[in-house]
């Protein structure tokens, strides 16, 4: 079964229908610290695939650096939201990058990417805090790479950094 998909059904199965809240993925510990290394893995992996040739259409990626200060000081709807765009801006990377690759190895780990960014976008539209809904044409702070490699860096200080803070910060409101 492929991990996005046990990722989505984790979630799914753990809604609430009152207030969807990713109470299993947001209260145990284990299941963020368990993308934080597949999306290690993944990095390492495509690093290990043959020589990648440069994107011709260089991939638009979000910049996921941020400062813990500027980072406590917004609302989780907030948090959400911007994760919500860099993964939006990931997903289309990925997808973009899966049609200039023609590397087995490297069509291959672009592919695990795609599905498990794209299960964190699916996972986090499906809950919100506040009225209205996310709207797909926020413009996050973004760089264009021609390297596949960059996607996985990406991916993986994304997950490690705003996801686990966003996670973190959910489990002090759900987890009592």
């Amino acid at each position: 079964s492929p991990p996005g998909l046990l990722l989505l059904t984790s979630f799914l199965l753990h809604v609430k229908e009152d207030h969807a809240s990713p109470t299993r993925l947001v209260c145990d510990n284990r299941l963020i610290q368990k993308y934080i290394v597949e999306a290690k893995d993944m990095e390492k992996r495509v690093g290990q695939c043959q020589a990648l040739p440069a994107l011709s259409c260089p991939a638009v990626l979000p910049l996921v650096d941020f400062t813990f200060q500027q980072w406590k000081s917004k609302s989780n709807e907030t948090k959400r939201r911007e994760i919500l765009c860099d993964l939006a801006l990931l997903v289309g990377a990925a997808a973009g990058a899966q049609g200039q690759v023609s590397d087995e190895c490297g069509a291959r780990q672009l592919s695990q990417l795609y599905r498990h960014a794209n299960s964190f976008l699916l996972l986090l539209q499906t809950f919100s805090w506040e009225t209205g809904h996310w709207e797909p044409s926020c413009s996050p702070h973004s760089t264009e790479q021609s390297h596949i490699s960059s996607i996985f860096l990406t991916y993986r200080q994304l997950v490690q950094g705003k996801l686990r803070f966003f996670f973190s910060d959910l489990a002090k409101v759900l987890c009592k």
